[in-house]
């Protein structure tokens, strides 16, 4: 497995499809969703494998389309907007034999285990031609993108329960050569006059 530290996320929109197109195609749609859902609400691969079927499918009727997750490594209650990929994952969770929305065709539990999870997006990667994939890719992904739309590191740190700012951007591989960059191409005469 990866090394947490060599994970990145996915900073390319057609990388992005293309590891979905890879996972529909090479892997199953278990693992597509999973990593649409994952990618799309931050949540950590652990705490996806705990979404149950019923709680997807109750949203079909409820007008904000949000699933309540406890956090499993920080305890704390984390609503999920999943609005943007709803349609994608009720038609799916409609087909699933299971209470859990990610069940194992194995018999060894009620559901993949994140070991299973690596294993098929490392293999969809091949396909992908996407480098430095984990399990945190797809939280990495979320905060990267969530980054990049709002330029709120501060929200995005409370959503990933963050210690600092300095964590938040390192985590999600906003390095030191992207801010001088940046800092390179602003001047605040320019853009106040």
């Amino acid at each position: 497995m990866a090394q947490p530290k060599d994970v990145q996320p996915i900073r390319d929109q057609q990388q992005l499809e293309d590891m979905k197109w890879a996972l529909k195609r090479h892997s199953s749609e278990r693992y597509y969703i999973l990593f649409v859902v994952g990618c799309e609400t931050g949540l950590r691969v652990g705490d996806l494998l705990k979404l149950t079927t019923k709680e997807t499918l109750d949203l079909k009727s409820k007008r904000h389309k949000i699933l309540r997750v406890k956090e499993g490594k920080t305890q704390k209650i984390r609503d999920m907007y999943i609005a943007n990929c709803f349609q994608e994952v009720y038609e799916y969770a409609k087909n699933v034999p299971s209470p859990y929305l990610f069940p194992s065709r194995k018999r060894e539990g009620p559901n993949i285990t994140p070991t299973q999870a690596y294993r098929q997006l490392n293999k969809a990667t091949e396909f992908a031609g996407v480098e430095h994939v984990g399990n945190h890719t797809l939280r990495k992904t979320f905060g990267y993108w969530f980054y990049k739309a709002t330029k709120d590191i501060a929200i995005l740190q409370r959503i990933l329960h963050h210690s600092h700012p300095s964590v938040t951007l390192r985590y999600i591989g906003i390095t030191e050569e992207e801010t001088q960059k940046a800092l390179k191409h602003f001047s605040f005469f320019v853009h106040n006059h």
